[in-house]
């Protein structure tokens, strides 16, 4: 098997992202002036509200035909894990999935923009298998989210995929924890990159939401609990907590391995801060937020604590930071919160750490929220569940 070659990302490629990203330009020298937009939207269920509901946050947001046009798009979604795992008799897409019903609606709206390719994107549960199947495991029909627009492809990126070779994407500024990530084929070859995320709490980084979501784009051929040592093992499955929680083992050493291999094990302090390698590796362009639905103390049926809950809101950005910013006040929640304060009693914040790194703002006060104020959709999501976590020093949920 080939190593994959090393990705550098060259002078234009970088401004782009800069700009994509809202930190280049002189917004920065005036901490008063706004420097993002994020769109809140009142949603009351999925279906066909959901179209023009986006279709009105994408104007909000200046248009996306500048941003799609003419461009292969990238959507990493959220399934993390299998179809079977419910909180109760919740239909999964409902509670720890993404669902398809925003994928489509956004897929449809790329497509009309004048994306040239969409692939949907996902390391799923089943590893080898592809990932339509696992929708179909799931009950959705992914042949709907192929229609939905011109030249929709699906690819599972826990493995190598339909792509020759794994291509290598290096942390720009340098990372914290990895310097750089082997990565399935379509985050390369990808012009814009789209995280559709779902608003959920988490018992590793506190929330989970569009940068959080870009986790999972890790395949577990190379980042895996049975990862090869030297090179990518095809038939690879299981987990990543051997590598990227817990850095009992380093990735496959035909990847980057970690920056300093005797830093801090723990996974509260490691996960956060590889969210933030993955994020500056492969910037994400377009943030979207599905919480009509969502999941209050934890991330799916495996943390015992979690709840369904129905906020019934969608939020978009251009910005990662700053759409992960306004969904964690929308969640009642402190953004500009630190480490180990709420909601990231047991971890360090990633909202700080990717502001930290140049990312974003997660000021309230340089966002400017169009649509729906916070204080108007705010649902208070510890007061549907308490979470697993006890109550520390540190600022107070959010009022």
């Amino acid at each position: 098997m080939n190593r994959a070659d090393n990705h550098r990302i060259d002078r234009r490629k970088w401004l782009a992202a800069a700009a994509g990203l809202g930190f280049a330009g002189r917004a920065w020298s005036n901490p008063a002036a706004p420097a993002s937009k994020v769109s809140v939207a009142r949603c009351d269920d999925y279906g066909p509200a959901i179209y023009p509901a986006l279709n009105t946050m994408f104007d909000q947001l200046g248009g996306i035909g500048s941003l799609v046009k003419g461009k292969t798009v990238g959507i990493k979604v959220n399934l993390t894990g299998g179809p079977r795992n419910r909180i109760g008799n919740v239909p999964i897409e409902r509670s720890a999935y993404t669902h398809p019903d925003v994928v489509g609606a956004a897929v449809r709206l790329f497509s009309e923009a004048g994306a040239t390719r969409i692939r949907i994107l996902e390391g799923c549960y089943s590893c080898g298998d592809p990932l339509g199947e696992f929708m179909y495991d799931a009950g959705w029909d992914p042949m709907a989210l192929v229609n939905a627009g011109r030249r929709v492809e699906l690819e599972n990126t826990n493995v190598l995929g339909s792509g020759r070779r794994y291509h290598r994407r290096s942390v720009a500024g340098g990372g914290i924890i990895f310097p750089g990530f082997d990565l399935n084929h379509s985050y390369d070859e990808s012009d814009v990159i789209v995280s559709i995320a779902k608003m959920k709490e988490h018992a590793t980084c506190g929330i989970t939401l569009a940068m959080k979501n870009m986790f999972g784009i890790t395949p577990v051929t190379i980042y895996g609990d049975q990862a090869g040592k030297d090179e990518p093992a095809p038939e690879a499955m299981g987990g990543r907590g051997a590598v990227m929680h817990s850095g009992r083992r380093g990735p496959s050493l035909s990847a980057p391995q970690e920056i300093d291999p005797a830093s801090n094990r723990d996974d509260k302090w490691r996960v956060p801060r590889i969210v933030v390698d993955l994020c500056g590796a492969v910037p994400i362009h377009l943030s979207i937020i599905d919480g009509i639905d969502g999941l209050a103390g934890g991330e799916g049926s495996w943390v015992s604590t979690s709840k369904h809950v129905r906020p019934r809101l969608l939020v978009a950005g251009l910005n990662p930071v700053s759409t992960d910013a306004v969904s964690a006040a929308l969640m009642g929640f402190d953004p500009m919160a630190g480490h180990r304060e709420i909601p990231f009693e047991q971890c360090d914040s990633t909202l700080l750490l990717a502001e930290q790194r140049g990312l974003g703002t997660r000021d309230l006060r340089r966002i400017e929220v169009i649509g729906n104020s916070i204080e108007q959709a705010k649902f208070n999501f510890r007061s549907a569940s308490p979470g697993p976590w006890r109550r520390v020093r540190g600022r107070a949920a959010h009022q």
